[in-house]
Parts: C-alpha cells; sequence; structure tokens
C-alpha cells in the first residue's frame, strides 16, 4: 500500500462501530456531568469526571494509534510501558548502584515489543518473566553492593512485569493470525480489551456511587464498594456478551471472558491503589494533566490485557 496512512481499522464495520460506540458513550457522559452539575451544583461528582477525560484521552490515543497504522500501535502501546515503567521506577527508592540494571529493564521495553511485532510466541513469553527474570539480578550482583539488592532485585523485576510484560500483551494482539470467519481480527480484540476494561471502571464507579454501602477494603480503596463491584461485573459481562462480534468466542466464553476481565481490572485497580498508599502518593506521576500520571489510568489493563489475551489465545487459537 502506497499510502502515508493506512486507515486499516474503517475497512472493517464492526470496527468502526465500536470507536463511534467508544466515543459516543464518552460524549454522552461528559454532557451528562454538565448538565447535572447545573441541575446539583452541590453534587460533588469531580472523580468521575476526572475518570471520564482521563479515558477521552487514551481513548483518543489508542483509536488514533489503530486507525493510521497498525504499526504506529505497537509503537503507541510501547511508549505507554516507558512511561508507565518511568513514574513507577521513580517513585519506589532504587539505589544509585542499581542504575546500570534499570537501564537494562528499560532497555527490555524495545525488545519485548519487537517480539510482540514479530509474533515470535515462544520467546515473547519468557523474554521479561525468564531471561530478565535471570539476567537482572546477575546485573544488580556485579555492583558489588549487596545491602538492599533483594529489594532492588524483587521490585525492578514486579515493574518489569506489571508496566512491560503485561501492557505488551495488548500489543501482540495485533500480531495474532488472522481465523476464518472472523474479520475483526486483532484489532476488533485490541478494541473490545480497551473499551471493556474502560467501561468496567465507570460501571463500578456509578453503581458504588448509586447503591454503594458496604465497603470492600475500606483500608486500600475506601470507595469501592460490595454494591459497586457487582453491579460493575454485571454490567460488563452484559456489555462483552453485546461486543461479541469483536471476538472469535462462542457465547459461553464470551460470557466467561467478559466476567473474568471485570473481576481482573478491579483487581489491578485495588492493587495500585494499595502500593500509592504504601509510598504515600494520590498520583503515580502528572504525565496527564490534572489526572495523574499513565500508570493510574492503565492500572486495570496491565491486569486485563495478559488474562484477556492468554483466555483467547487458548480457546481460539
Amino acid at each position: 500500500m502506497n499510502n502515508v496512512f493506512h486507515l486499516s481499522i474503517f475497512q472493517n464495520n464492526d470496527s468502526l462501530f465500536i470507536v463511534g460506540l467508544i466515543f459516543g458513550i464518552l460524549s454522552i457522559a461528559s454532557l451528562s456531568f454538565f448538565i447535572f452539575e447545573k441541575i446539583k451544583p452541590e453534587t460533588n461528582i469531580k472523580e468521575l469526571k476526572n475518570c471520564t477525560k482521563s479515558w477521552w484521552v487514551m481513548s483518543t490515543m489508542f483509536v488514533g494509534a489503530t486507525v493510521f497504522s497498525t504499526k504506529i500501535s505497537y509503537v503507541a502501546i510501547a511508549f505507554l510501558s516507558f512511561v508507565a515503567f518511568r513514574e513507577i521506577y521513580s517513585l519506589l527508592g532504587f539505589r544509585q548502584s542499581d542504575r546500570r540494571a534499570i537501564f537494562w529493564a528499560f532497555v527490555a521495553i524495545p525488545i519485548q515489543y519487537y517480539l510482540a511485532y514479530i509474533g515470535w510466541y515462544g520467546f515473547y513469553i519468557i523474554f521479561i518473566p525468564v531471561v530478565m527474570f535471570l539476567f537482572l539480578p546477575l546485573r544488580l550482583v556485579l555492583k558489588g553492593e549487596t545491602k538492599g539488592i533483594i529489594q532492588s532485585m524483587t521490585t525492578l523485576q514486579w515493574i518489569l512485569m506489571l508496566t512491560v510484560f503485561g501492557i505488551s500483551h495488548m500489543a501482540y494482539l495485533l500480531s495474532l493470525p488472522d481465523l476464518e470467519g472472523f474479520s475483526a481480527g486483532g484489532r476488533g480484540l485490541l478494541l473490545f480489551l480497551v473499551f471493556l476494561t474502560e467501561i468496567n471502571d465507570v460501571m463500578q464507579f456509578v453503581w458504588g456511587k448509586l447503591f454503594g454501602k458496604h465497603k470492600i477494603i475500606p483500608k486500600i480503596s475506601p470507595n469501592k464498594t460490595w454494591e459497586g463491584f457487582i453491579g460493575g461485573v454485571i454490567s460488563t459481562t452484559a456489555i462483552g456478551y453485546g461486543l461479541g462480534f469483536l471476538t472469535p468466542l462462542s457465547t459461553k466464553y464470551l460470557l466467561l471472558v467478559s466476567f473474568l476481565v471485570a473481576i481482573v481490572g478491579f483487581v489491578g485497580d485495588i492493587v495500585m491503589s494499595s502500593i500509592k498508599r504504601d509510598i504515600g502518593v494520590k498520583d503515580t506521576g502528572t504525565t496527564i494533566p490534572g489526572h495523574g500520571g499513565v500508570l493510574d489510568r492503565i492500572d486495570s489493563l496491565a491486569y486485563t490485557a495478559p488474562v484477556f489475551f492468554h483466555l483467547v489465545y487458548y480457546i481460539a487459537y
């Protein structure tokens, strides 16, 4: 193809529909908040507005990258990993002697995404969990500083798994081979994952605000309630079923995957909340002005992406 930009996503009506749906829901939500504040200015919906605004940014980036070129999508998602990794490692108080190991952790990012791009599943799936797991401690040991080395080893590997390995599964979705009778392809799967994770965050928040009374883990996330969690899981599962045309899954597997995405998205959110409480910060960064860091926005995706990918890979591929 000789065009500078390949509008690949618009060659598929299903993908076009979901793009319109994403921005349609965000538009309705933004308008609803504006009207609600005019009618009841005393009601505090700042958190919900910030959540919606941040998803405007994230959705525009994901859809924009996919619209122009699938190759750009790999770069865009890799950039998310880079920024998220930088945000969290800068908060965790690594030793001065850890700098060279951190450098190699950064080097692992383009390697991981290149493996996703070429679709080398065998090496992709072991590069960070095995190769980097073995290599980074050696690099730390070679500096000769043993005090605090266990914390550096475990923390560095954990944030690499979270921000690079987990998120990179979104990129690998784009490298999955075509299936007969499934026209949406990897782009459809990526849009399904991003949208379902996004709507799960919103649904759990809305149900919690409307009916939330019983706290789940008040010491970590006081706004999380059983009512919000259950309502969000049910809503997300139902919405996932309605978007089944973006996946090659049968009805029973579609319901199972949507159900698990909702639960795992919640887990990713509360895990990051606990980490931020331990560090003593509200946000992981200021990358998105007024809405915190990139990791604040993709903490759920860091958990839902690998779960969704491996379920779909096992069931359909």
